[in-house]
C-alpha cells in the first residue's frame, strides 16, 4: 500500500482523518496534520486515567513545543519511564513524540545511558518522531557536549541514514525551534567528528543536514565554513561534498 500523501493545510484535513488522528489510531503524514492533533483528545484515548487538571494544563498552553514538553511530563508524573516502550510502539507519531518527551523529564539518565535510549526514536520511521527525538534531547546535550560529541560521532557510521542524521541535527549551532548552542556557534570546529564523516554521505537527508549546520556555523564564524568547504572540495570530487558546501555557502 503507498504512503498516505495527506494534506499540506489545517483547513483542508478531512474530519475523519483527523478524528483518527485523534483517537491515536492514524499517523500524519504532513506537517500541518501533526500540528492539528488535538493532545487532550488524543491524552483521554491513550491515557484515560490522566486527570483533568492535567488536560486543562495542555489545553492552555498554545505553543506545540511547550506543548510537548508538557505532555511529556504529565505522563512522567503519571508512570515514569515504566511507560516508555508502550509509547514507543504506539501507531500514532505524537504518542511516540511523547515517548521522547518522558525521557527527557528523567534527570537521573547520564548522557550516555540517555542517548542510548532516545535512539529508537532517533531511527522511527516517521519524520515528525525523529524530529521530537532530537529537540527532547537536545537541553541535556547541551550541557554535556564533550561526552555526547564522541557518542554521536560513532552514530555517524550507522547503516541508518536517520541515525546519522540525527547526530548532525542534533548538534545544530542555532537549530529550529530550540535555543542556540554558544559554544558550537563560537567553536564550530567542535563539531568536526561528526561533520568531517559525512561529507561524501549519500543520503540527501543527511546531505541537507550537513549543510545546515555548516550555514547555521557560517552566520557567527564564516571564514572557518569558507576554508572548511574548500578543503572538503579539495579532497572529494563526489556530487554529495558538492551539493552540502553549495547549500552551506548559499548566504555567505
Amino acid at each position: 500500500m503507498a504512503p498516505r500523501s495527506g494534506v499540506q493545510q489545517r483547513a483542508d484535513i478531512p474530519p475523519e482523518i483527523l478524528q483518527q488522528l485523534n483517537a491515536g489510531i492514524l499517523e500524519s503524514a504532513t506537517l500541518a496534520e501533526g500540528l492539528a492533533v488535538n493532545f487532550v483528545t488524543l491524552m483521554t484515548s491513550v491515557v484515560p486515567e490522566i486527570s483533568q487538571g492535567s488536560l486543562q494544563r495542555l489545553q492552555q498552553e498554545p505553543s506545540i513545543t511547550k506543548r510537548m514538553k508538557l505532555a511529556g511530563e504529565i505522563l512522567f508524573e503519571s508512570d515514569g519511564v515504566a511507560g516508555v516502550e508502550q509509547l514507543q510502539l504506539h501507531p500514532s507519531d505524537t504518542v511516540r513524540a511523547w515517548g521522547a518527551y518522558v525521557l527527557a523529564q528523567d534527570s537521573d539518565l547520564s548522557l550516555p545511558e540517555r542517548l542510548a535510549l532516545i535512539q529508537p526514536f532517533a531511527d522511527d520511521a516517521h519524520f515528525g518522531v525523529r524530529e521530537w527525538a532530537w529537540m527532547a534531547t537536545r537541553p541535556w546535550l547541551v550541557q554535556d557536549l564533550e561526552t555526547g560529541i564522541p557518542i554521536l560521532s560513532r552514530w555517524t557510521g550507522s547503516d541508518s541514514a536517520h541515525l546519522r542524521r540525527f547526530a548532525v541535527e542534533i548538534t545544530r549551532p542555532r537549530g529550529v525551534w530550540c535555543s542556540h548552542i554558544q559554544t558550537l556557534k563560537d567553536q564550530p570546529a567542535l563539531g568536526m567528528p561528526l561533520l568531517e564523516p559525512l561529507k561524501q554521505d549519500p543520503s540527501r537527508y543527511v546531505q541537507d543536514s550537513v549543510a545546515n549546520w555548516l550555514n547555521d556555523a557560517g552566520k557567527s564564524q564564516p571564514q572557518f565554513v569558507r576554508d572548511l568547504c574548500n578543503r572538503w572540495q579539495h579532497e572529494s570530487q563526489s556530487k554529495a561534498t558538492a551539493y552540502i558546501c553549495k547549500r552551506a555557502l548559499r548566504r555567505l
